[in-house]
């Protein structure tokens, strides 16, 4: 009879991991049930869409004046090596408008702040895409960039972040695209950090920075995104988000933006579909988890062994 307890242990044990797995991939940051996200928390002016009618998306700021809001997650990116995809939106009705969002790959989590509605005191990395101009001459805006922190470096906005700039690219027409916008953020330690962006036409990714042998990321950082509004204003969606681990050796940056470019609108390179390799955090935090609910099953065991022993020398 024991034998079946452990097994039944053990098989809910492995379907549980392999849907935390899977829910880990493909990150959707809406309500369930309970108007809780299960996933992620969100604060300031966030507000969340999941009607029928439109489509869900999680909208960080709304196209009004003097409005901030922001959403991370509750798990950690505990992986050294990762991707992340995200899908969003920049839209509104004015001619004039701003400021933009913030994608932050950070220890901290859920601060506000000034940093495009987070705070300036971080440590990790931020990618801002920036769609208001203060000044920086013979630069094309939106402009997107990114900036590493340990938490004593300051973002000057008066001059865009110049100063503090790891990286970035122009990127106009990112507002308003015709097709859905996303950013793709590719991560190796010691290797390259990559940006790719899609907003000109449907699953052509445009590289806007490579970069070979970047800082190192904490090694327990949360995944967020926030966005804020001044006198102008945007709407800024997060419609959806993906994380992947990546496990296979890329090789060098330079190579592998030789093979982007040949394979400009087909699926991502090899590396990237990390899903059936094995391995990685992940992996062990499952192994780890069975092996626990194994040392409870066996315990157990020994304990009803013990105890009808026991009772068998008492008559």
């Amino acid at each position: 009879m024991w034998y079946s307890s452990v097994a039944a242990v053990l098989v809910g044990a492995l379907a549980w991991g392999a849907q935390a797995q899977d829910d880990m991939r493909r990150i959707s940051p809406y309500l369930d049930s309970d108007m809780q996200s299960r996933w992620f928390d969100f604060g300031g002016d966030t507000i969340v869409r999941t009607d029928s009618v439109h489509r869900s998306y999680v909208r960080l700021t709304s196209d009004r004046p003097s409005q901030s809001g922001w959403l991370f997650s509750r798990v950690p990116l505990t992986a050294t090596n990762w991707e992340v995809e995200v899908e969003f939106k920049i839209s509104g009705k004015n001619q004039l408008f701003g400021d933009g969002f913030a994608m932050w790959v950070t220890r901290q989590r859920g601060e506000m702040g000034p940093i495009f509605g987070s705070s300036d005191k971080f440590d990790g990395l931020g990618v801002f895409v920036d769609t208001y101009k203060n000044n920086r001459p013979g630069v094309v805006f939106p402009y997107v960039m990114a900036m590493h922190s340990d938490g004593n470096k300051y973002y000057d906005k008066n001059n865009d972040g110049k100063d503090a700039e790891l990286a970035g690219c122009s990127a106009r027409g990112i507002r308003h695209a015709n097709i859905p916008t996303k950013l793709r953020l590719t991560y190796f330690q010691d290797k390259y950090l990559r940006l790719e962006l899609q907003y000109k036409n449907e699953d052509e990714w445009q590289t806007c920075f490579d970069v070979e042998r970047p800082p190192q990321l904490p090694n327990i950082a949360y995944l967020g995104f926030s966005a804020e509004t001044g006198e102008l204003s945007d709407n800024h969606d997060i419609i959806s988000v993906k994380t992947h681990n990546l496990y296979a050796n890329p090789g060098s940056a330079s190579s592998q933006q030789s093979n982007s470019n040949n394979n400009r609108g087909n699926s991502r390179s090899s590396y990237n579909n990390s899903s059936s390799q094995g391995g990685g955090s992940w992996t062990w935090f499952f192994t780890k988890i069975i092996l626990f609910f194994i040392a409870v099953g066996g315990a157990y065991v020994g304990f009803t062994a013990y105890r009808a022993k026991f009772r068998s020398h008492r008559f």
